[in-house]
């Protein structure tokens, strides 16, 4: 079984792929469910989290204010160290057991694993390789703008807060360019498919 690692900036179209692969039939291994999973309300992870950014960061019905904690780490780097610190490990040793469970089923040829910060938190060594999304800077400021309703001074801070583009280039062994429309986008995808079943 092959394990693929899809990742991307903020706004680059990760999200499309993911969606179009699981319409392809496709397992796909989202780290960002997991990560909302483990810190729901009551949570241990969420009591972690509290404890190191405080009450401020839950809504009145004591959940997780995910816009109001993104705001905060997003713009602060120490910030954003405490809540993977928090975060990070439990994610990806549930990854690595969720793979684990999927060899041991010997039914899929390629599975993937979502993850926007697949390199940075040491999940891309649980991929036999990983694929790349990438888009024009203008194209993924005004998808994040539209998305999420803020500045583009805003989008522009979290784009500046991830990892080097540069740097996610040179680590992912294909590049998928999301920078064209759907169409394009999805015969991306397809060739890929084919190349790596056919291995």
């Amino acid at each position: 079984m092959k394990v693929i690692g899809l990742t991307g900036g903020i706004g680059a179209g990760k999200s499309t792929v993911t969606d179009h692969l699981r319409g392809r039939g496709y397992i796909v291994i989202d780290a960002d469910a997991i990560a909302r999973q483990i810190t729901e309300k009551d949570a241990a992870a969420l009591e972690k989290i509290v404890h190191c950014f405080g009450t401020a960061v839950l809504l009145e019905d004591g959940s997780l204010n995910r816009r109001k904690l993104g705001a905060i780490v997003f713009n602060d780097e120490e910030k954003k160290r405490q809540l993977e610190q928090i975060t990070t490990v439990e994610v990806v040793n549930i990854i690595k057991k969720q793979i684990d469970d999927f060899r041991k089923e010997e039914k899929y040829d390629i599975i993937f694993v979502d993850a926007p910060l697949l390199f940075e938190t040491g999940a891309d060594k649980l991929t036999d390789l990983v694929w790349l999304v990438d888009a024009d800077t203008k194209v993924r400021i005004k998808r994040v703008m539209d998305r999420d309703g803020i500045s583009e001074k805003e989008v522009v801070d979290r784009i500046q807060n991830q990892m080097e583009g540069e740097e996610k280039r040179r680590l992912a062994q294909e590049i998928i360019d999301n920078s064209k429309g759907k169409e394009e986008l999805y015969g991306q995808i397809e060739y890929l498919l084919m190349k790596y079943v056919e291995e």
